[in-house]
């Protein structure tokens, strides 16, 4: 038999390469996976649509998350804002169009640069709390209501976020912990609902879709709270996406379904199709967590090394790809808030396109699971550091510099289809515990990177930003390569029923 670390790439290949799904025909399959449905329309499907509510959800996610280092800028009293601007830019400044005056309706505050990090990070120390607790009470109570519970405490504590702010630092700080404790749940739970709503060869479409919502979230919040500090004042920044957040719970609570099953409104064509991809996919509900052979899986630990590495990058530009543009090459994001959402515009665009390309090959070209998975992961990983290092060589070339921002994190977003979705091709049944555990490593880069990067910039020279696009670099290449030699694509028996097909890492 087989040790927990052995491959049999022979089986892997052979339960990869045959489609799981074959449309418009069935077909016997001597692998006791029975014979296969037709694939349920995609139009008006429950299926799509939750994909589609779900993003809706990571938009309201990402909104709540980001909106607070725009609403900073005029949470600060004058004195603190001068400092802040007081040195000029390392290139030439590029002044926005002038607007009218404007009056400041909400209190400010005196806080230092050390209490301002503080505020700025303590997110993170909450949200990497519930990682793997809430991929376990997915698989527990069912993950539609944790996720719905969990968005729906950020949005509550959202909403105190004025009020807090006037107390003082220290209840701010210990708002925005509590947020993260809420949103820490999302992704685990979402993980675990699609185990049982996505079939094997629309994962990543189906992903894509829904995680396309965290990029969207982060595109229109930065530039609208913007807007909405300078037309309104930055108490408004909280009450109108926690408005939306609630919103959305509503419609959560009335239109989202743990399963294909529990859903009351499916089709028969589609709850047979979903239900039936799966059924040898998929363990038992009664049966206890494997964790001894989670955590010593090195198909696990792949997906690890490679979710830290490409979230130092991707923490580092969203923490201070705002500061680089403003210090560096002389915008000010206040001004032109859409040259910040713009990186991520192009990110959201390459994940859609990636997640059709994905299953495409997979489905039409016979591509292996861990070939897809490998190869998306590669270019999404090795693309945005090449173009990372190269904006940090365009000097004052501002076009340059932009494009190469904008190309790193764009290439980032083809990832979506590779490692990030691996916890659905190799252990089903508990995706949303193995989410959370590569998550809580992933959530770390935010903690930790920003804070060495802002210990090597401390003059803001094109030299000492060089050093903090080099070590992103490297950090990606790295992540790139572990998961390139460890990364599998098949169920690991360990993860399937006892008396169902099984193909070993």
């Amino acid at each position: 038999m087989a040790s927990r670390f052995s491959d049999t790439d022979g089986d892997e290949r052979q339960q990869q390469q045959e489609p799981l799904l074959q449309r418009g025909r069935q077909q016997d399959n001597n692998s006791q996976r029975g014979k296969m449905r037709p694939a349920a329309p995609a139009c008006r499907s429950a299926r799509y649509g939750l994909a589609l509510l779900s993003s809706f959800g990571f938009f309201v996610v990402y909104a709540l998350r980001v909106n607070l280092s725009v609403a900073m800028v005029d949470m600060l009293n004058d004195t603190r804002r001068a400092h802040r601007n007081r040195s000029g830019s390392l290139c030439p400044a590029h002044p926005g169009p002038a607007r009218p005056e404007r009056n400041h309706t909400a209190g400010v505050y005196d806080w230092d640069t050390e209490t301002q990090g503080w505020i700025l990070g303590s997110f993170f120390y909450g949200y990497i709390l519930t990682q793997i607790p809430g991929g376990y009470l997915a698989g527990r109570w069912g993950p539609k209501w944790l996720m719905g519970l969990g968005i729906l405490g950020t949005v509550a504590f959202t909403l105190l976020t004025p009020a807090a702010a006037d107390l003082g630092a220290g209840y701010l700080v210990a708002v925005r912990v509590l947020e993260g404790v809420g949103e820490g749940v999302t992704f685990p739970a979402m993980y675990s609902m699609w185990a049982a709503w996505a079939p094997p060869l629309e994962r990543s479409r189906l992903l894509t879709i829904s995680y396309i919502g965290a990029q969207i979230g982060t595109v229109v919040s930065l530039p609208l709270s913007g807007e909405i500090c300078f037309y309104l004042d930055w108490t408004y920044v909280f009450y109108i996406f926690g408005a939306v957040g609630l919103l959305w719970f509503v419609l959560w609570a009335l239109l989202a379904f743990d399963s294909p099953n529990s859903h009351p409104w499916i089709s028969e064509q589609e709850r047979v199709y979903i239900v039936g991809s799966l059924k040898n996919e998929l363990s038992p509900s009664g049966r206890s967590i494997p964790w001894g052979a989670i955590v010593t899986s090195r198909p696990l630990l792949a997906i690890v090394v490679a979710h830290f590495s490409y979230n130092w990058t991707f923490y580092t530009l969203l923490t201070l790809l705002p500061t680089y543009m403003n210090d560096v090459l002389g915008f000010s994001i206040q001004q032109n808030g859409f040259l910040s959402a713009l990186p991520y515009l192009g990110c959201a665009a390459c994940a859609v396109l990636s997640g059709q390309l994905a299953d495409y090959l997979r489905e039409r070209r016979r591509w292996a699971a861990v070939t897809v998975r490998k190869s998306f992961s590669a270019v999404g990983m090795t693309g945005p550091a090449v173009f990372l290092v190269a904006a940090g060589y365009t000097g004052c070339n501002y076009t340059s510099a932009l494009t190469f921002l904008t190309i790193s994190s764009s290439l980032g977003g083809v990832s979506a289809s590779g490692f990030n979705i691996n916890h659905l091709d190799i252990a089903p049944s508990y995706a949303g515990i193995l989410l959370g555990i590569t998550n809580t490593f992933a959530t770390v880069p935010g903690m930790v990177g920003p804070v060495v990067a802002r210990s090597l910039t401390a003059n803001n020279t094109i030299e000492e930003w060089q050093m903090v696009f080099y070590i992103a670099a490297a950090i990606n290449l790295f992540g790139a390569t572990f998961y390139a030699i460890f990364g599998r694509g098949a169920v690991q028996s360990w993860a399937l029923r006892a008396d169902s097909y099984s193909c070993q890492d």
